[in-house]
């Protein structure tokens, strides 16, 4: 029973005793006395009704009280028995692909090394203390003093600044054993409630060494890591009490969000500054000196984790940080949760094995990771997510989720430049000059882009100028466009990290803005989609231990048009013409895929410090990645069409079903019109040297010359 029912039936019986009572009073108010010759008579009517008055107060107090006591008794009774404190329930939480295909599950490892508090390095038992509980020693359970600490300090930084902020907590560390173990992770006043009695009764049954050897040994440090002898097990591969003053500090930080500050999670750096401020709180309680925290801050960490049994690492650890952020740490670490994912298990390991295979035939070129996406664009389900080669290469920051991370794209966001173009009245056919060009900046100097290839190319079509990717093109065309405008579509198709506008010039389209492949892959999903926007997705449905579904299944997902669906055809259309990519890339290229349409975009950034590839079709979305974590150059021979796109050729073929070849087919509101080559007008037979080209056109925006006006020389 919760707090809410027991306080709803008290104010309902309160109020229904009081309308009773009024209702009693009333009728005895009412009562006709004989009309005796009594001279006092009114006094007597005055007494008696507030003797009634009275005995409607005492009445309603008493039924108000007999209600309360009972709902205390009741809510006392369910408090969970302090005897289960040292062998909590076990629940595992599974996490599975979208077939049913185990990919990682959080548990209490039944077969934990409990320890002894003695047994324990004193330096990490001063490092938890000082982390977590610096008054744990002569407080009764509860601190009020930390608990308005936390709640002072919670207001100013997350409240007042606008700055994003890790709320404190003010629970002792008594009342996190009791949470971890005797309480749900529910949220709301009642187990609050709970949690401060259970807290006060367990300190009045045990010592504060066994409270604090029950919490070491219960509380979880990462992913199956429950116990602080599990976790330097897991960790250093060493007995917790062999841990060093520096070790003590990191495992002693990671209990308060174990998932995100994890160091060998997503961010393996918060965990560095998270040993660096307990490391802090040592100095400042007096556990050790400025000497020694200067010390054990310089000493290496060396990580040996044990294998653990876990697929599509990157994808799940990504998972797990939006799970902690929506449901907390404790439901998704403890709650017995079933998460079915989007994830295609069958997918993740075909993209797994080409890029394992095309790293080994780059391992002479500099090249040392790679990492990859496959997506449906049209409902924006994740199939496959690798972000990098190796999870457990912890010496080259494998851990690191490059699909997350911020790059920079090459030329690969310049679709986003012609799609700006298209939707300004410019068309596929429409023509530029590749030609140099330099461009002013106030306070710069001129700024002169170079084509790839280093040549200049004359007057191309935007279809050719984008196909073969040319780099004037696309900064003369953003030129006209204006920056601005760019990145509001960029915004709305899905990039999320061009947040200061000011700090872009036209470098922008040639990739000089650092993005995310995640938001990439939203991108050219849009594409994909007919110029509909549909943010990625990861989660089918969550159900609890009880069979109650948190996350229902469901296909409906949000959408949005941004982009008209016969210009984003243009597009598509463009990047899957192989004949208009052939001066740039070649007719054989690995991006030519016979019998299909494919679209695919390159991008390689001059530095060549990072290597992609973009291709997809109306139902399957590839993105590739080739480079270094540590931004290292790779050797010259990585271009546009080796590393990423190699890797990206081999895995959609394997997705493709030949079968059923893909063809982009024009949405309402387009027309394919036949061109003449040479002039770009409307194609007439006899007029014309060459055979017709054929380009598609929004409704309205085709060539309105017509052959009659051709042959008489009157075209405007």
């Amino acid at each position: 029973m919760y707090f809410g029912k027991p306080i709803t039936y008290l104010i309902k019986t309160t109020l229904l005793s009081i309308l009773f009572v009024l209702k009693l009073t009333t009728r005895l108010s009412k009562i006709h006395f004989p009309n005796y010759n009594f001279p006092k008579l009114h006094i007597t009517r005055q007494i008696s009704s507030s003797f009634i008055s009275w005995l409607a107060i005492i009445l309603v107090t008493l039924i108000s009280m007999g209600n309360l006591s009972l709902i205390l008794l009741k809510w006392y009774q369910s408090l969970p028995s302090l005897s289960t404190l040292e062998n909590p329930p076990s629940l595992t939480t599974k996490i599975l692909d979208r077939n049913g295909a185990l990919l990682y599950q959080i548990y209490r490892d039944e077969n934990r090394s409990l320890i002894k508090l003695t047994e324990l390095p004193n330096y990490f038992i001063q490092a938890t203390i000082a982390i977590e509980d610096k008054n744990f020693f002569t407080h009764h359970g509860l601190d009020f003093i930390g608990i308005i600490r936390a709640f002072s300090k919670n207001i100013v930084n997350c409240r007042l600044y606008t700055r994003s902020c890790t709320p404190e907590g003010g629970s002792t560390i008594t009342q996190q054993l009791i949470k971890n173990t005797l309480l749900t992770s529910q949220k709301n006043i009642s187990r609050k409630l709970k949690e401060a009695v259970l807290a006060i009764m367990v300190e009045r049954e045990y010592s504060k060494e066994k409270i604090l050897e029950l919490y070491l040994n219960e509380v979880n440090y990462g992913g199956t890591a429950y116990g602080i002898q599990a976790a330097s097990e897991f960790y250093f591969n060493k007995s917790a009490n062999q841990l060093t003053l520096s070790e003590s500090a990191l495992l002693a930080g990671l209990t308060t969000s174990p998932t995100t500050l994890s160091p060998l999670g997503s961010h393996p750096y918060l965990a560095k500054e998270r040993q660096l401020l307990v490391l802090s709180k040592m100095v400042e309680n007096g556990f050790i000196s400025q000497d020694e925290k200067l010390k054990a801050s310089l000493e290496p960490l060396i990580l040996r984790p044990k294998n653990i049994s876990i697929s599509a690492p990157h994808f799940v650890m990504w998972l797990k940080e939006q799970l902690v952020t929506d449901y907390g740490e404790d439901l998704i670490s403890q709650g017995g949760l079933t998460i079915t994912t989007t994830l295609d298990l069958n997918k993740q390991q075909i993209l797994e094995s080409e890029i394992n295979q095309e790293l080994l035939r780059l391992q002479n070129l500099k090249v040392t990771n790679a990492a990859g996406l496959i997506t449906n664009p049209q409902n924006g389900e994740v199939l496959a997510m690798v972000g990098s080669h190796d999870y457990y290469d912890y010496e080259h920051d494998g851990q690191v989720n490059i699909t997350t991370s911020k790059r920079q794209p090459g030329s690969s966001i310049k679709p986003i430049t012609y799609l700006l173009a298209l939707m300004n009245g410019l068309g596929p056919n429409s023509t530029i000059e590749d030609a140099p060009a330099c461009f002013a900046s106030q306070g710069q100097p001129p700024y002169c882009p170079q084509n790839y290839d280093g040549r200049f190319h004359g007057s191309v079509t935007l279809r050719t100028a984008l196909a073969s990717s040319y780099n004037i093109p696309a900064v003369k065309l953003l030129n006209s466009l204006g920056i601005t405008n760019m990145i509001n579509l960029a915004k709305q198709m899905g990039i999320t990290t061009w947040d200061n506008p000011s700090r872009f010039g036209l470098s922008l389209t040639l990739g000089g803005g650092e993005v995310k492949m995640v938001d990439m892959a939203e991108v050219y999903g849009t594409i994909a989609n007919n110029g509909t926007h549909v943010p990625l997705k990861d989660i089918l449905s969550i159900t609890d231990s009880n069979g109650r579904m948190l996350k229902p299944i469901t296909n409906e997902f949000s959408s949005e048009e941004v982009i008209p669906p016969s210009i984003a055809f243009q597009i598509s259309n463009i990047l899957s013409d192989n004949l208009a990519r052939s001066p740039a890339f070649g007719y054989n290229s690995v991006l030519n895929i016979p019998n299909n349409q494919v679209a695919v975009k390159t991008g390689t950034t001059n530095n060549l410090r990072d290597n992609w590839t973009f291709g997809y079709t109306q139902n399957v979305l590839v993105a590739t990645w080739v480079g270094n974590n540590d931004n290292s150059p790779m050797s010259s021979v990585v271009s546009g069409i080796t590393g990423a796109s190699p890797i990206w050729r081999h895995t959609i073929d394997k997705l493709l079903d030949p079968k059923n070849p893909n063809v982009f087919t024009p949405p309402p509101g387009t027309r394919k019109i036949a061109l003449c080559k040479e002039t770009k007008g409307i194609y007439c037979k006899g007029l014309c040297p060459s055979a017709p080209i054929y380009e598609y056109f929004t409704a309205g925006s085709e060539p309105k010359d017509t052959c009659q006006q051709q042959q008489s020389g009157t075209i405007q």
